[in-house]
């Protein structure tokens, strides 16, 4: 398996598949990189890895006890991964039919342990991103299972994403790095919605600094703020006002402009 151009992580991908595999057997019918990794703004260091599981049915109670149980064993043997490693376990018919219902969805991703979410209409950009940009680790490609999705919708999705940040805002003050993240999210999604296009976080926060030369500043902190994320001694809420207020001065553009 050599999907990436890091060595490194061709490993890591190999023995997580593999170890899903032991436990999921014939039922797992599709794996899939996307995100950073798949679109080359992938930093070693700090980037998660986004990984899609198609599966042929959904997550039974007793699959998800040893997937937990194989997660935990993986985090400990593999410790620079723990809490980066992102994975959803969606079934092959709720890929077709998440636009007009939602399926239960075991996912584990950081800050979080491996659960069931109902996941429908509002995972159509995860979905759009491994369409378009996923790498195949196994199975068929990826447009085989997934409702086929158009750049109007996604462009669509992303702008009532990036509506819902005043509120998503209030949860920010806690981490220094979320807020960082909440920022490049903004810069990203204000830029997709300009363009039609989705790019890099990085892209997309140098072309906001060149739009928006007044909040040059605060975009260079949150690209700092996102490579110190293992500093544990700041005062998150030093910075929030700042955060908010970008924040809702992103989707007041956004809820003011015809894009």
């Amino acid at each position: 398996m050599k999907p990436t151009s890091y060595p490194d992580i061709n490993r890591l991908l190999q023995s997580l598949f593999t170890e899903i595999q032991e436990v999921l057997g014939d039922k797992l019918v599709g794996f899939y990189i996307y995100g950073s990794l798949a679109w080359g703004d992938f930093d070693d260091d700090i980037s998660d890895i986004d990984l899609l599981a198609a599966v042929s049915s959904g997550i039974n109670e007793d699959e998800l006890q040893s997937l937990e149980k194989m997660h935990a064993g993986f985090a400990e043997r593999n410790k620079e991964w723990d809490n980066r490693i992102e994975v959803q376990y969606y079934s092959t018919e709720a890929l077709k039919t998440f636009k007009i219902k939602s399926s239960k969805m075991a996912v584990i991703s950081p800050g979080e342990p491996l659960h069931i979410v109902e996941a429908g209409i509002q995972w159509l950009p995860n979905w759009y991103f491994v369409q378009e940009y996923g790498i195949t680790l196994f199975g068929p490609a990826p447009n085989t299972f997934i409702a086929p999705i158009s750049k109007e919708e996604f462009v669509k999705a992303i702008k009532e994403q990036a509506l819902g940040w005043r509120e998503y805002v209030k949860k920010t003050i806690h981490s220094r790095p979320y807020q960082g993240y909440a920022i490049l999210t903004m810069c990203r999604a204000i830029y997709t919605l300009k363009h039609g296009e989705q790019v890099s976080k990085i892209k997309a926060a140098q072309w906001f600094k060149k739009e928006i030369p007044e909040y040059a500043w605060l975009i260079d902190n949150a690209l700092k703020w996102r490579e110190d994320y293992r500093n544990e001694n700041i005062k998150h809420e030093e910075t929030y006002i700042e955060t908010a207020k970008f924040v809702h001065f992103v989707v007041d553009r956004i809820s003011n402009r015809p894009y």
